[in-house]
């Protein structure tokens, strides 16, 4: 025989919450609010078990979304965005038991029956309307047991799961440490190795002394400014040993150019989709380029005024600006011929962009600046406020490059790339273990709720 149903408005009381969050006065009791962690006050509305759901959208004007619902129990204040649903005879429906019905079927009986188009809300009528599966207390509390004992096994592999990227994250960075120290097998991938390199084969020194003269013909020409002498490289500055044949140098020495963005004028944006694209600093991700983030365009007239923004294939954009508190906003990455198929690239103000000549690998390059040992001064030498960091210049000109031979640097590039798709692989395999986990709980829970 199948459970009978009801209606949440006939066996439940639902009472909006009363407190202005920003207004809450800290004290004794908690103050439940949409995040996760509690607040205070220092009165209390409720003293019983309930199920609290907010009442607006979590993600916004124009969208539908509950990030979280909660159980609270005891003396405890309620904001004035949310509802507390209360069973009306505990002997009959559990609050726990409640809970986590709704848990469970949140997208389908909450976020389903939220209104509006712009200010989403989740009306308290459309609440009392959902109907529950209604077992004995008896089997409520045998349901919520088994919620738990199955909540806890998912969690522990959850958090293996976890674990387990996080061993990926560190696999990446030891394989970047790697390369970028020469520690990878060169035997196998050419003919020498970097110690049994023949006498007259180039060396990271040599190939040195070819870019400084590209770039002092560069000068000569008038194609290249002529900069101050950047500073002598000290012996308490170098990180990490290199192979012999390498040579420490500054990124200074191999770049042609380093330019800033255009001072693009939203004004003359185009309304329409054109072949020319701005780069804006939210399309700048770590090694990749994402064109759909919040796209804007120019036509071929505002184009041709910011030539000199133009991207082209091997350039390295990089952030110049983030949150200081974490050490990982500068990120880099190189321009790819496919991210030029379909647009003309402009880059515009707060991204910075670094152009090579003919002598340098720009993805070798690229993958240097990913090593952390090497932006340790750039990240100190930071300016700005308490929570944004903004680099200068001069700290990217500072920033030691241990140079192999051309050669050496797309042997690396492409062994980095084999190893970096091996782990891409094991953060799939990862990710969808994870996502098999929840969708197996959720499956298995909603199942005992169907009472045959």
């Amino acid at each position: 025989m199948s459970w009978k149903k009801v209606k949440l408005g006939d066996v439940c009381t639902i009472e909006k919450g009363a407190i202005g969050i920003q207004k809450a006065v800290a004290g004794e009791y908690p103050l439940v609010v949409t995040g996760e962690e509690r607040k205070s006050h220092n009165e209390y509305q409720f003293n019983c078990e309930a199920v609290i759901v907010p009442l607006v959208s979590g993600t916004g004007h124009g969208h539908a979304s509950i990030k979280r619902i909660h159980f609270q129990s005891g003396k405890f204040a309620l904001g004035n965005i949310l509802c507390a649903i209360i069973p009306k005879d505990t002997n009959q429906l559990m609050a726990q038991y409640l809970y986590r019905f709704l848990d469970l079927n949140k997208e389908n009986e909450l976020v389903a029956r939220m209104k509006g188009m712009a200010n989403v809300t989740l009306p308290i009528k459309e609440i009392t309307l959902i109907e529950i599966p209604l077992p004995s207390v008896e089997e409520q509390a045998e349901f919520v047991e088994m919620y738990l004992e199955l909540e806890t096994k998912s969690n522990i592999l959850s958090t293996e799961l976890t674990h387990q990227l996080s061993l990926v994250k560190k696999l990446r960075q030891q394989f970047l440490q790697d390369a970028v120290q020469g520690r990878f097998d060169l035997l196998r991938l050419r003919s020498a190795t970097v110690a049994q390199r023949p006498a007259n084969e180039e060396t990271g020194a040599d190939l040195l002394k070819k870019i400084k003269a590209e770039k002092q013909k560069l000068i000569a020409e008038g194609k290249l400014k002529k900069e101050k002498e950047l500073p002598p490289i000290k012996a308490e500055e170098i990180p990490f040993e290199i192979p012999e044949g390498w040579v420490w140098c500054r990124l200074g020495d191999l770049f042609t150019a380093l330019l800033g963005g255009f001072a693009f004028d939203s004004t003359r944006y185009s309304k329409t989709e054109t072949s020319n694209q701005i780069i804006r600093l939210g399309n700048v991700k770590p090694n990749q380029l994402v064109l759909e983030t919040t796209p804007v365009y120019i036509d071929e007239d505002y184009a041709n005024e910011a030539i000199r923004a133009k991207l082209f294939e091997g350039n390295i954009l990089i952030t110049m600006t983030g949150t200081r508190a974490k050490k990982d906003y500068l990120f880099t990455l190189c321009i790819e011929q496919s991210d030029l198929e379909t647009k003309t690239l402009y880059l515009n103000q707060r991204v910075g962009c670094f152009r090579f000549g003919s002598f340098i690998s720009p993805k070798y390059i690229n993958l240097t600046l990913k090593d952390l040992r090497l932006l340790e001064a750039v990240f100190d030498s930071s300016t700005g406020a308490a929570n944004q960091a903004n680099i200068g210049i001069t700290a990217l000109k500072d920033i030691l490059i241990p140079l192999p031979p051309f050669a050496e640097q797309t042997i690396i590039v492409a062994k980095l790339d084999e190893l970096m798709q091996t782990c891409d692989a094991l953060e799939a395999s990862i990710k969808e273990s994870a996502a098999q986990n929840e969708k197996l709980l959720q499956q298995v829970l909603r199942e005992a709720l169907r009472k045959e």
